[in-house]
């Protein structure tokens, strides 16, 4: 069996750079988690907005990966997507999602679950009139998840886009904004010998966040 130049059992770290109190954090997960990402932001973690999608396919597998935080209020989540790619097509048969952030810099993780729904499409207007140029024409040219038959092809695809184009794209309607809409979230903070903060927030029926620490 091949192994790698690293030594995987003994790579491991000790984590001491705070503690989580169940009795401390804010009464509104939203107000909480504002808090942990001021924070991310202020110790230039890198891309603080980037997090984790997990989706379920329709064969009900999961996959991962990595997108943007955009959009954040007391509505939910929000990031943007090629509503064609894969994780488009498996939010469209299960409407339900994960969302992972991890900060090392500060020890910590939320994890965030809930239903998803795609925002109003004047929200995706909004927001796609903000992006670079360059971005705005790639979200044309670019069939997300799709074979291609290489990279040269992209570019050339890129390129017919945005003579078509010009400098002043619209929004094609394949591309816009899901948001998710926490039903429960996670705080993790790392602590010594892995006994871990670990304090969630689970979404009553009359609407209400009950507030409790599981074991690490």
């Amino acid at each position: 069996m091949n192994k790698t130049s690293h030594d995987l059992a003994q790579m491991r770290k000790s984590y001491e750079r705070a503690e989580l109190d169940e009795t401390h954090v804010r009464p509104d997960p939203l107000v909480q988690f504002q808090h942990w990402f001021d924070a991310a932001v202020h110790a230039k973690a890198l891309e603080a907005n980037a997090m984790t999608l997990a989706t379920v396919g329709a064969d009900g597998g999961p996959s991962t990966r990595v997108v943007l935080l955009k959009g954040l209020d007391e509505r939910g989540l929000v990031w943007y997507t090629n509503y064609q790619s894969r994780k488009g097509r498996e939010l469209a048969a299960h409407p339900q999602a994960a969302l992972q952030f991890f900060w090392p810099e500060l020890e910590r993780v939320v994890r965030i679950e809930g239903r998803v729904e795609q925002i109003a499409e004047a929200e995706s207007d909004d927001y796609y009139r903000t992006r670079p140029l360059g971005s705005r024409i790639g979200a044309w040219a670019s069939p997300q998840s799709e074979v291609i038959p290489s990279r040269e092809h992209l570019e050339a695809n890129w390129a017919t886009i945005q003579t078509q184009q010009g400098q002043d794209p619209v929004r094609p309607a394949h591309w816009g904004g899901y948001r998710l809409v926490p039903a429960y979230w996670e705080f993790w903070q790392g602590r010594p010998s892995r006994l871990h903060d670990r304090i969630v927030y689970v979404k009553q029926a009359d609407g209400s966040w009950q507030i409790q620490r599981l074991a690490p």
